[in-house]
């Protein structure tokens, strides 16, 4: 299962016992079905790509309408392919904003419980072992699940997800909207298989963030336009306790007196320039990533006409205000552009 943007859940006992048909539409999540709706991202994860890989993105439309999402067939547990950014309703694949790229992941993925499964599965190694009087061995088992899979697969419901990421030119920064290393790497997976080749680098910090971090927590000395925000966690780095905090003065004596134990700082919460509020991690993931008041009332007073209008808006606004914070980032852990020839890709 991927940690994206996902539709409806089961809708419970009553509503299953309808007709096959009726089980297997597919409804889409609220930020397909209104475009530009969540368009901020609330988690960020970071990947680095060189000046020459840039030159290969000049085709990238081409490259996705290769690619491009298609029903789960009957037999299928799950599907990846990219979707417009605008909702279902265009074929447009990408958006661009100065130099920053917007494309969508989308899924769809059965979903068949396994107590259904060994439900069904159950009731039918009963009949088979009644049939032949004797318990069904280990082969006939594997051999009678597979036919289980191929009855109930066409019937199980069909979740749709959908993950946003953009590509940064001027920078070499990949941003994808999940905190899942699982979902970034199928994202990534989905990319490569698209472009032909994307050697996109997971960070790798001069400077080691947990260490950072906890100086930063411990000496309340932050870089310029960083503050603290109301919430940490903390670890004993040999295995020991963890102290999650939230709604707290980090900078009070109950912190320090955990700091000054030898615990470390594996989360913590930031401000930057007053502007964005966000949970950083020791693997450099931002979460909880939202805009204070000051950048969503300049996005309100703007008045959007249409949805497409306001999507373009909020991509303009996010990625503008995230290139300042993401040449903090270069400037703060000292994660420098790869460089062409450099062979540590993802």
């Amino acid at each position: 299962m991927l940690g994206w943007e996902a539709g409806p859940r089961d809708p419970g006992p009553e509503t299953r016992k309808g007709n096959f048909a009726a089980r297997n539409q597919i409804v889409p999540p609220l930020s397909i079905l209104i475009p530009g709706h969540h368009m901020f991202f609330r988690n960020l994860t970071l990947f680095r790509f060189s000046p020459a890989v840039t030159k290969s993105l000049k085709d990238l439309d081409a490259a996705l309408a290769g690619r491009v999402l298609r029903a789960c067939g009957p037999l299928e547990l799950a599907t990846h392919g990219f979707v417009s950014p605008f909702g279902p309703d265009s074929e447009v694949l990408s958006h661009s904003v100065a130099k920053a790229t917007l494309v969508t992941l989308g899924s769809e993925e059965k979903l068949l419980p396994a107590a259904v499964v060994n439900a069904e599965l159950g009731k039918r190694l009963r009949k088979e072992s009644e049939r032949r009087g004797k318990p069904v061995g280990g082969r006939q088992r594997r051999a009678i699940k597979a036919e289980v899979l191929d009855t109930l697969l066409p019937q199980a419901f069909v979740r749709p997800a959908r993950l946003n990421a953009y590509l940064e030119t001027k920078n070499g920064w990949l941003v994808l909207d999940t905190a899942s290393r699982k979902a970034a790497e199928t994202a990534l997976t989905a990319l490569r298989e698209a472009l032909g080749s994307f050697p996109a680098q997971p960070l790798a910090a001069a400077e080691t963030p947990r260490a950072l971090m906890t100086q930063w927590l411990s000496s309340g000395k932050l870089p310029d336009g960083l503050a603290l925000g109301d919430e940490c966690e903390l670890r004993d780095p040999a295995g020991g306790a963890v102290i999650r905090c939230r709604k707290q003065e980090l900078e009070s004596d109950e912190v320090r007196a955990h700091l000054k134990q030898g615990k470390q700082v594996f989360q913590l919460g930031l401000q930057f320039e007053e502007r964005a509020s966000f949970v950083l991690g020791e693997d450099l993931v931002i979460r909880k990533f939202r805009f204070l008041d000051v950048v969503q009332d300049s996005l309100d007073a703007g008045g959007k006409d249409s949805a497409a209008a306001e999507l373009d808006a909020r991509f303009a606004l996010m990625t503008l205000e995230l290139e300042r914070l993401l040449q903090g980032f270069q400037q703060w852990f000292g994660l420098e552009r790869p460089v062409e020839g450099n062979k540590k890709a993802a």
